[in-house]
């Protein structure tokens, strides 16, 4: 072990050495103790420089680390997650979070990029884009006792790369609801007994995603405002001829139902403008059916989660 790593990292790190060889494992353990002091971009050099490695003959082989170290991410990924979850989450059910982030990178050997619409910087009516690389995270939402709040920890991070690098190599190019489909499916085998509960925003909304994944767990994301709403189709009569019914009556739009809301205790109505904003979170059930052309309807519970 380098003398420059605090022996109380090495012993918190313990649980992953056995997926290294003790000659990586030395540079793991540099590496990450860099990468908590290391100020602003959290590079393999500013790690190195932290650690005032950076003029070090063998500095190379730390880069080596992350581009020709035979070890597995997933397997790590899994040990993570079940430390987090015996620390944070040891009973009751486990709630994940996924979000997409774009990491802004140039350069000719930055093969898997794209351009990507820039969620900090464009607006409504303002479209701004973004090249780089796009990365899914599965998160693990706990509270904090001595912070008051949840927490997103990240432990597992999946790279989805663009349309046009999928083109390039004749491969299939997978969307991002088709990564967040592995990550849930995933997490849900490394939690066996236990009832995941997945959240994220409406560009998980997809109801090929949701049929996928909600036999194996809960998943609640954004609606649209426009969402076709159903009652569940009636039970199928004994004679009658041609195909079955998919969806019951037309329920009303979500609009219609939030124009008038009445405050709790307070006695009054609250009444929304025509355009308001779309930040109402729904439980995915069975007592009504949205459906756009060309798919089943998909059951969804309309029960505001703030």
């Amino acid at each position: 072990m380098p003398t420059s790593v605090p022996e109380v990292l090495a012993v918190w790190m313990q649980p992953f050495g056995c997926f290294f060889t003790s000659a990586v494992w030395r540079h793991v353990l540099v590496l990450v103790a860099g990468v908590v002091l290391a100020p602003g971009r959290r590079t393999v050099t500013a790690a190195l420089r932290v650690m005032g490695l950076d003029q070090e003959a063998g500095f190379a082989v730390y880069h080596r680390v992350l581009s020709l170290g035979r070890w597995s991410s997933r397997a790590i990924a899994h040990r993570l997650l079940l430390l987090l979850v015996a620390a944070l989450v040891p009973q009751g059910p486990v709630v994940i979070g996924l979000d997409d982030t774009i990491e802004r990178r140039w350069g000719a050997k930055i093969k898997a990029r794209g351009i990507y619409r820039d969620p900090v910087r464009s607006s409504h009516g303002h479209f701004v884009k973004a090249s780089g690389l796009r990365w899914l995270c599965v998160m693990l939402l706990a509270p904090i006792p001595w912070a008051g709040c949840v927490w997103a920890l990240p432990f597992l991070t999946m790279l989805a790369p663009s349309e046009r690098y999928a083109t390039e190599r004749g491969h299939r190019h997978k969307k991002l609801t088709d990564w967040a489909r592995q990550g849930l499916l995933q997490t849900v085998r490394w939690l066996p007994g236990r009832r995941v509960i997945a959240v994220g925003d409406s560009s998980f909304s997809a109801i090929e995603l949701l049929r996928d994944v909600g036999r194996h767990l809960c998943m609640i994301s954004r609606l649209r405002l426009d969402a076709g709403l159903y009652e569940p189709a009636p039970p199928r009569k004994p004679g009658t001829l041609g195909r079955p019914r998919v969806k019951g009556a037309r329920l009303p739009s979500l609009p219609e139902r939030f124009r008038h809301i009445l405050v709790p205790g307070q006695g009054r109505w609250l009444v929304w403008p025509e355009r308001a904003p779309a930040r109402h979170r729904f439980r995915h059930c069975a007592l009504a059916s949205p459906r756009h052309a060309g798919a089943d309807p998909l059951g969804v519970g309309a029960r505001s989660r703030g």
